[in-house]
């Protein structure tokens, strides 16, 4: 049986929408694309979208501000979404997804490949939740905030459509969303493109101590506590550093790690082949994502967290 959204959450009254802890620009635009596609199909519904602040970068997106980043008491919706991750990585938010009636899970997650849900629809060889999305929804529908939040979620997870992931039907999938009016070089230049000048001091302290690891292959940048405080960066800063680190030359993976609590690493990993799986590499710390892109966490030392991260990414060239 076909997998259809709207026959699954037609007759809630109460629907709940969220994402993963930290949302990115798939996640954010799959999240508020059906916030809006839903709102359209069932007028009547209550619908909510919840999401840890997005960065300042999205601020003039459509939709930004149905997003809830307080997750008020523990609310029993009818049916409840989780876009782009598994219910685990949730945050706050995993409260409601236990006590609804009904919950979905749509996907595109490698390491969510069974998906968490009593209707899941997980397809890891979509280049995002977005292209899923584009997909399942009637089209009939969409007006141009729902075609400039899919294109923006494609978008994202796809490198602007540079990665491997971004395939003939992804590019088709963009080129129809484009025949909508609004400004798809803005929407990219506010939320992908654009940097402070925090961001742009912290990618440079971290590209100027920058190491090379299995004959200059891998390449690994770091900043701890302090740095960042000197910097007067925060989380939301880092998400831009690890593709600089990436596009070094030569390099096949690049590892950017940063302190998020005193003695709490965060490792953010890319990489340029599909011989070396980063997903996998982040599974050994309970982390994961895609073959190209993937994140996990370690409590220690920072130099450990490396020396072990260059160990299991060894395994992967030898």
């Amino acid at each position: 049986m076909a997998f259809d959204l709207y026959e699954i959450v037609k007759d809630a009254k109460t629907i709940g929408i969220t994402g993963h802890t930290k949302p990115d620009g798939d996640c954010i635009g799959s999240c508020l694309a059906v916030y809006l596609y839903l709102k359209k199909r069932l007028p009547e519904s209550t619908i909510e979208v919840f999401l840890e602040a997005p960065e300042p970068s999205f601020d003039h997106i459509p939709c930004r501000d149905v997003i809830q980043s307080d997750f008020p008491g523990r609310k029993a919706f009818d049916a409840f979404l989780v876009c782009d991750t598994n219910y685990e990585r949730t945050g706050d938010a995993r409260k409601y997804f236990e006590k609804a009636k009904i919950t979905v899970n749509i996907d595109h997650h490698i390491s969510n490949a069974e998906g968490t849900g009593m209707h899941c629809y997980v397809r890891p060889e979509a280049s995002a939740t977005g292209e899923i999305l584009c997909e399942l929804l009637s089209h009939e529908y969409f007006d141009s905030d729902i075609a400039a939040l899919l294109y923006m979620a494609i978008a994202h997870d796809t490198g602007v459509f540079r990665f491997s992931n971004a395939k003939p039907q992804t590019m088709r999938m963009a080129a129809d969303l484009m025949e909508y009016p609004f400004d798809h070089a803005k929407l990219l230049d506010d939320t992908f493109f654009s940097c402070t000048n925090v961001q742009n001091r912290l990618v440079a302290q971290v590209l100027l101590n920058s190491r090379f690891y299995l004959g200059r292959r891998v390449i690994v940048g770091s900043v701890d506590l302090k740095q960042l405080k000197e910097l007067g960066a925060t989380k939301s800063d880092t998400g831009v550093v690890v593709e600089r680190l990436r596009n070094t030359e030569h390099v096949e993976c690049a590892v950017f790690l940063y302190e998020k609590a005193e003695g709490l690493w965060k490792a953010s990993l890319r990489s340029s082949v599909d011989h070396i799986n980063v997903a996998k590499v982040g599974e050994t710390w309970g982390g994961g994502g895609h073959v190209r892109a993937a994140g996990c966490d370690f409590n220690g030392s920072g130099e450990v967290f490396e020396a072990a991260l260059i160990e299991e990414i060894g395994k992967q060239l030898s």
